[in-house]
């Protein structure tokens, strides 16, 4: 039950891969120009989402084998946002929403297409533990652009050029706000993904009990 619980996450419908697909051209978009403009940690998390996103159509070669739009878009809100001239997605909740839905769509791949099986409850507990450790690993990510590359995505000095005391305090503050985030984000996003896997399969269940 609990393959066919993730399974029932890929729909085999014209209009639900025709988004996808637009969304997964948006993120190849977002890639080239991330690279080109040097960012190249969007251009990275970009690439990374679109692959995630065609893998389950790539692996069964049929197109049609998607996500569904809805959790394919919450994955890539901050990439379609940054696509978007007049839309930033700067919301600390939105952003670890969307890595929870990507840590779902690796749950998802992992299940169909490696030895490893979920359970429902496994794979909530595997996006709330990934949306925590994404949220690690894009503060050093930050840290180390901002040390080696010399941005100021977390390291920002001010105008004075300097960091005080009183700035590492505020950015340590502003850490612990955003892993609390993440960690509620994944714990919400988890339990939403719960009950909407539960009900895509009772309404299957349903339709092919009719059909019989």
């Amino acid at each position: 039950m609990a393959q066919r619980d993730l399974g029932e996450l890929l729909t085999d419908t014209r209009v639900n891969a025709g988004v996808g697909w637009a969304l997964v051209g948006v993120f190849g978009l977002v890639t080239v120009e991330s690279a080109l403009g040097g960012d190249f940690l969007w251009a990275a998390f970009a690439a990374i989402v679109g692959l995630v996103v065609a893998l389950p159509a790539l692996v069964r070669a049929n197109p049609r084998a998607m996500a569904p739009a809805e959790v394919v878009l919450l994955a890539g809100l901050p990439v379609v946002g940054r696509a978007v001239a007049t839309v930033q997605v700067t919301s600390t909740v939105a952003v670890y929403l969307s890595i929870a839905a990507f840590a779902l769509l690796v749950a998802v791949n992992l299940h169909l297409f490696t030895p490893v099986e979920m359970s429902i409850g496994f794979a909530v507990l595997f996006v709330v533990v990934t949306t925590l450790a994404a949220a690690g690993l894009w503060a050093l990510a930050r840290w180390g652009s901002d040390v080696h590359l010399g941005t100021t995505l977390l390291l920002d000095p001010g105008p004075d050029g300097v960091l005080s005391d009183a700035d590492f305090d505020q950015i340590e503050h502003e850490l612990m706000v955003e892993f609390v985030a993440s960690g509620i984000a994944g714990l919400v996003a988890g339990l939403v993904f719960q009950v909407y896997v539960r009900r895509r399969a009772t309404v299957v269940d349903r339709i092919e009990g009719g059909a019989v």
